[in-house]
């Protein structure tokens, strides 16, 4: 089923560029921990990103195989390649090597290093492999299976996910609509529910109707500025438990001050440390249990 979803997703992009698709699959099912969505999306991002570096006619190949207590998936195509000094770098974020296709330059950047977060946060490792421009690359991703569960419907050849916990509902609340698209996504990514609004006033009103486990609230937009919004959401009974996050680039000591004073929680400074993210993330999921 994960196979099968993450093929299904990329397969129009893939079919544009008039790429053939070759899949090597096990035999016998293989079990993740996790739901569905997550390790396809893992899978289906490599797809994408394979199909938008690679001349139109190219050839992608997928495989899974398990390896003791653990699946290798690997995406595999004869495109643009990586050079030798960005294969450190290729899991950055907004990390581009190349930007001849149109498909690369309409993208944000950001598709492998969701997959580098979302892959550890499954406790895997994801690595790139390249013999250099011209010379296609690879990306091998490595998650722990689940090795005995008993009961579970299958169908064969494919990676099945055993379900886990529900994680949080995050509102992100940014005017600047590429920059929250991109964060829901990488909160969605880690397993979250995330929704997006672009004003101060929307974010009242969704805030008061989604009852979101953490707002990441943005300081300078129309309407009303995040230090409103985040007084009136405190104001209510269903606002003052909730977790409010400053995501500004005001990072002076008298604007976290101002942050306090409003009622945040934390004060994060653009471009956000995803590693700051994930921590303060952890310890509302902690303090939910």
């Amino acid at each position: 089923m994960v196979i099968r979803n993450a093929v299904e997703t990329s397969q129009p992009l893939i079919e544009q560029m008039g790429h053939a698709l070759d899949l090597v699959v096990p035999t016998a099912p293989i079990y993740l921990r996790g739901d569905m969505t997550r390790p396809a999306q893992i899978i289906s991002n490599l797809l994408n990103n394979s199909a938008k570096y690679t001349a139109r006619g190219g050839r992608i190949r997928l495989s899974a195989e398990q390896l003791g207590n653990e699946i290798v998936v690997t995406v595999k195509d004869n495109g643009v390649g990586i050079p030798a000094h960005m294969i450190g770098k290729i899991f950055e974020i907004f990390t581009q090597v190349d930007r001849s296709s149109e498909q690369a330059k309409s993208g944000l950047g950001i598709g492998l290093s969701l997959v580098q977060r979302l892959v550890e946060l499954h406790g895997g490792s994801v690595e790139a492999h390249s013999e250099g421009i011209g010379r296609g690359s690879a990306f091998v991703v490595r998650l722990p299976v689940v090795l005995s569960l008993a009961g579970v419907p299958h169908e064969d050849g494919e990676l099945e996910s055993v379900p886990s916990q529900p994680r949080l509902r995050v509102l992100v609340v940014d005017d600047n609509q590429d920059a929250a698209d991109s964060l829901a996504m990488l909160l969605s990514l880690m397993g979250n529910e995330a929704v997006t609004v672009h004003d101060g006033l929307e974010a009242l009103e969704v805030a008061a109707t989604f009852r979101p486990d953490v707002v990441l609230l943005d300081i300078g937009m129309p309407r009303l500025d995040g230090y409103e919004v985040c007084r009136r959401i405190r104001q209510q009974t269903w606002g003052k438990g909730m977790s409010l996050f400053a995501l500004t680039g005001w990072g002076q000591e008298e604007d976290r001050r101002r942050s306090l004073a409003a009622g945040f929680d934390a004060h994060l400074v653009k471009p956000v440390s995803i590693e700051a993210l994930e921590q303060l993330l952890a310890g509302v999921l902690a303090a939910n249990v």
